[in-house]
């Protein structure tokens, strides 16, 4: 039935002496990422309220659901509050003024009268964006702001015993006031 056949085997170098062989690394370039804009982000935000699926939204600004999914659990599914200055801190026009103060030669005293504030706030703000012969305005207005972010979430989206406690009363309608009682 079978039949042996007697081969003889010969080991072949494959790899002829003159080819180098060298190995190349590629790497992938991601694709670019069109973020939300701050006006996307507060339509997303109305279009949620309204009830509309994340589906719907997705189709609205031609991105996934999974990313309007992303913006709406990072706070909780509630709209986060819009960003404000605080009526202590300094506005761009007294930037403005502490720099035009600075390049006319006035002291920092001359300066804090001048805007009614106390010296050491002057102070502290020339020191803190880059001191006397440094100092831009819109620049430390931009650094102020970004610097005034803070990283705390929603404590809804942070503890699940709470997010499930608060969702469950809602339910059974109460108000707010007798949620946090």
């Amino acid at each position: 039935m079978f039949a042996l056949i007697n081969v003889s085997v010969q080991a072949v170098a494959a790899t002829p002496s003159g080819i180098k062989l060298f190995s190349k690394v590629v790497f992938m370039r991601q694709g670019r990422r069109f973020g939300l804009s701050a006006e996307q982000k507060l339509d997303v935000w109305r279009r949620w309220k309204a009830g509309q699926t994340l589906h719907e939204i997705g189709r609205a600004f031609g991105k996934e659901h999974s990313s309007i999914r992303c913006l709406v659990s990072r706070y909780g599914g509630i709209a986060p509050a819009v960003r404000r200055r605080s009526l202590l801190a300094l506005t761009q026009r007294e930037r403005e003024e502490i720099s035009r103060g600075l390049a006319s030669g006035s002291s920092i005293r001359e300066i804090a009268k001048c805007l009614e504030r106390a010296v050491s706030t002057v102070s502290r703000e020339v020191a803190r964006h880059g001191g006397c012969p440094a100092y831009r305005a819109s620049q430390a207005d931009g650094e102020a702001w970004q610097s005034a972010l803070r990283p705390k979430r929603c404590l809804l989206s942070i503890n699940l015993k709470l997010r499930n406690i608060v969702a469950s009363k809602l339910i059974l309608d109460w108000s707010p006031k007798q949620i946090s009682g």
